[in-house]
């Protein structure tokens, strides 16, 4: 397996399982199963609303003796409604109550948005903070304390663009150490992928299939990533599975990965994934793909007569 570096020199497997839409009572075996055919990384968040079942496959596996604890790297994220320094802590200990862990190896927070506590997602105006009400550098604030306490090792950042992560980086203090985004062939974000690197945040890539989510009306139109004939020929060339392209795009250009399932072969297959080594003329073909999409427009927390726009998390 091939790892990234943060800046301490501490690893993090470049494949992980992500469990978003995950079901509970899927995602326990899933896990396992992950687990059992080789991965050590596994993405959590607070909201996916699984984190007990992620715990019990974790906790499956280490009594077989499959691995241990300092073997995996866990990632978990702060959800919109713990954004006040007061919140952060609580909420962290909540996901590691859950999950069955004493520390996170990476804690993010999911996004840039702040919701009024106890809200999952708004309905209406009043179920907002604004950035003057609480701003991101007091959400940040308490990351740090919390990585202090040694609560988690490592601390970063989920859908934020060039403009958030420079507002983290210029008010002092550490510099987020990841940041998870979008990231697939028809949305490889190429400024704000050199923009993470000049101030060294390694970068985790979500939805890297393309998948829409099928069950939303408004993404029956969407392209297709799984049926692109420029993928459909460099999988064929590899002997591979469009999916295992895909991912080992991301790859190859030095970004982690997290695809999901909850299918016990495919687990197995997106694992083999990381085997497949891409060429020039692939990577080529790949940046020439002609269609640009972004799956997940982030609209959830910019209706509502929410104070967010779209530029808030996304680099225009």
């Amino acid at each position: 397996m091939k790892y990234l570096t943060f800046k301490n020199g501490d690893p993090i497997p470049i494949l992980g399982l992500g469990t978003w839409k995950s079901e509970p009572g899927e995602v326990r075996n899933a896990v396992f199963w992950a687990l059992e055919a080789g991965y050590r990384h596994i993405d959590c968040a607070a909201i996916y609303q699984n984190e007990k079942e992620v715990g019990q496959g974790i906790k499956d596996a280490m009594l077989e003796g499959i691995v241990k604890r300092e073997e995996l790297f866990i990632t978990s994220k702060l959800w919109n409604d713990s954004h006040r320094y007061e919140d952060v802590k609580p909420a962290l200990e909540k996901t590691l109550n859950d999950l069955g862990l004493d520390y996170l190896d990476l804690y993010l927070i999911h996004w840039p948005v702040a919701l009024k506590h106890g809200v999952g997602f708004a309905q209406n105006r009043e179920d907002f903070y604004t950035y003057l009400d609480v701003p991101l550098t007091q959400t940040w604030e308490a990351l740090q304390d919390v990585k202090a306490a040694g609560l988690c090792r490592h601390i970063g950042v989920s859908n934020f663009n060039r403009a958030k992560l420079l507002e983290l980086i210029e008010a002092g203090g550490e510099i987020p150490e990841m940041n998870q985004v979008e990231l697939h062939p028809f949305l490889p974000q190429d400024k704000l992928v050199a923009f993470c690197r000049e101030h060294g945040i390694l970068l985790t890539a979500y939805s890297p299939l393309g998948t829409p989510d099928s069950r939303n009306e408004r993404h029956k139109n969407d392209p297709r990533l799984l049926e692109n004939p420029v993928v459909a020929e460099i999988a064929k060339k590899h002997q591979a599975s469009m999916g295992q392209i895909l991912i080992a795009w991301s790859i190859a250009r030095e970004i982690a990965v997290i695809p999901k399932s909850v299918n016990k072969s495919r687990i197995i297959e997106n694992f083999a994934a990381a085997q497949i080594e891409l060429d020039a003329h692939d990577l080529m073909e790949i940046r020439d793909i002609g269609i640009s999409h972004r799956f997940l427009d982030g609209s959830l927390h910019t209706s509502h007569n929410s104070p967010y726009k779209s530029s808030d998390f996304w680099d225009e």
